[in-house]
């Protein structure tokens, strides 16, 4: 009687499964162990860019006829383009853009607080894409909390994305660098107090990969990879490299900075695993293909913003180095101080030959720092040079290291006491971070940007600061 029901479903089986009226096309039973694919875009540190984002929609439009696809981000899509920064509801127009291209999740990048929180809040109600930062708390500002993490359903493929934020903006605060007076009432961890909790989230949520989305510096990244291997892959930003590497057996990815490349990760997985994975850093200079519907938006915000007004002239290319003394100097005398400083990391552009446009200097000074000044003895400005180890561009006085002591100069060449009180000018992100180096502050009402500006407008002669080398670190 047993054989009898054994043949009879062995029949079915082979009536249901085996071929088509046809004879030609064969029913198979699913198989637990189909292989998936999917296709992930990364891009980070954009920081305004957004001239290639017609090519990047083309490009993953295309993707998307072949399998699925995701488009991720890796954070610090602000600061860097005043057609972005500048623009009467500031950071708009990125965010515009990246809902438009189809982004799907983005983490948290330090420079997203640039603007304050109000700001910010704005551009999170804006983003039609998920957040994720599971080392921030937003408290009770009203901006909408990130996830820690998201898992994001494509077809059969689910993905599950782990944000976190690097915190190494202040010698004396858990805060990411941006300016410190910006993120007050936010709560940081260090993303090493946090990440362990994390662990059993693929097993938790069932997915196919678990990914680190990182805004904390490929360092950081490769720490991770090393000592909290429960990823699948890590697609980071922070550090502007171009990354294709593989530590302990994970893949991290990095696409450069200001949307010059465009990553795409082409994965198998079988068994909720990464069978094989193929990596690619596309050019976008190289690639001319674009969405015009893309493209007429980028150029409505290009010519929206009106900063081609030529305000001077430069008679020779300006590095980075060239351009912090320049902007010391012009400060200097916008605000008629002893001695100026500027932190190398406040200078975001170089400065080419010939005709100056207000974009170039918002390009350079993105931040909308205040412009400020303090008066100071020179024990005190000697104290917070040691004791920092910071680098600063300057202007004004001469700064030299003799051994273990630091000697300044007037500009006739004569030592100052160190119980001599001199003015200094300054950005205000600078005593934001150093906040126990400088007390009782005078505020001006321009920025640090507007005062370049004004420089350049009320100043005819062309500027060449490619002699000067002011600058100094305490070793």
């Amino acid at each position: 009687m047993l054989y009898k029901f054994r043949f009879y479903y062995i029949l079915i089986f082979i009536t249901l499964f085996s071929c088509s009226k046809d004879g030609n096309s064969i029913v198979e039973l699913p198989k637990e162990n189909t292989l998936k694919e999917i296709t992930i875009f990364h891009i980070n540190d954009q920081h305004g860019s957004i001239v290639n984002f017609d090519k990047i929609k083309h490009i993953i439009d295309e993707e998307k006829k072949n399998t699925n696809v995701l488009f991720v981000c890796s954070g610090d899509i602000f600061s860097g383009n005043p057609v972005v920064d500048n623009h009467e509801e500031k950071g708009f127009p990125m965010i515009d853009l990246m809902n438009k291209v189809g982004i799907d999740i983005a983490v948290i990048g330090n420079h997203e607080f640039d603007y304050g929180k109000e700001i910010l809040k704005n551009r999170f109600q804006q983003s039609e894409f998920d957040w994720v930062c599971a080392n921030v708390d937003m408290n009770s500002t009203g901006i909408k909390e990130p996830f820690e993490y998201k898992t994001v359903i494509k077809n059969d493929v689910k993905v599950t994305f782990l944000g976190l934020i690097e915190t190494n903006g202040s010698p004396t605060e858990t805060i990411p660098l941006t300016h410190p007076w910006r993120v007050k009432n936010l709560t940081f961890k260090e993303y090493s107090t946090v990440i362990d909790s994390y662990a059993s989230v693929k097993e938790n949520e069932q997915s196919d990969l678990y990914i680190a989305l990182t805004h904390l510096g490929d360092n950081v990244d490769t720490n991770i990879a090393n000592n909290y291997p429960f990823f699948d892959l890590i697609i980071g930003g922070h550090s502007h490299k171009k990354i294709t590497q593989e530590t302990n057996g994970i893949p991290i990815f990095q696409a450069g900075s200001n949307l010059r490349f465009l990553g795409k990760i082409k994965i198998t997985i079988e068994n909720k695993k990464i069978k094989e994975y193929s990596h690619e850093l596309i050019d976008l200079s190289a690639y001319s293909s674009k969405d015009t519907q893309i493209t007429n938006v980028v150029e409505a915000y290009n010519n929206l913003a009106d900063l081609d007004q030529v305000i001077g002239f430069s008679e020779a290319y300006h590095s980075r180095p060239h351009v912090g003394n320049f902007y010391t100097e012009a400060l200097k005398y916008e605000l008629n101080t002893d001695l100026t400083f500027q932190n190398t990391g406040g200078v975001r552009s170089d400065l080419d030959e010939g005709n100056i446009t207000k974009k170039e200097i918002y390009s350079i000074d993105p931040f909308n720092n205040g412009a400020v000044t303090y008066t100071m003895t020179i024990r005190e400005i000697k104290k917070f040079l040691i004791d920092n180890k910071v680098g600063m561009y300057y202007a004004g006085l001469s700064i030299t290291q003799d051994g273990n002591t630091i000697d300044i100069r007037n500009e006739n060449g004569d030592l100052l006491n160190d119980n001599t009180s001199i003015t200094l000018g300054i950005n205000d992100y600078i005593p934001a971070v150093y906040s126990n180096y400088f007390k009782n502050p005078t505020f001006s009402s321009n920025t640090t940007s507007e005062k370049l500006i004004h420089y350049l407008e009320t100043n005819n002669t062309p500027i060449n600061y490619t002699q000067y080398s002011n600058y100094f670190k305490y070793e």
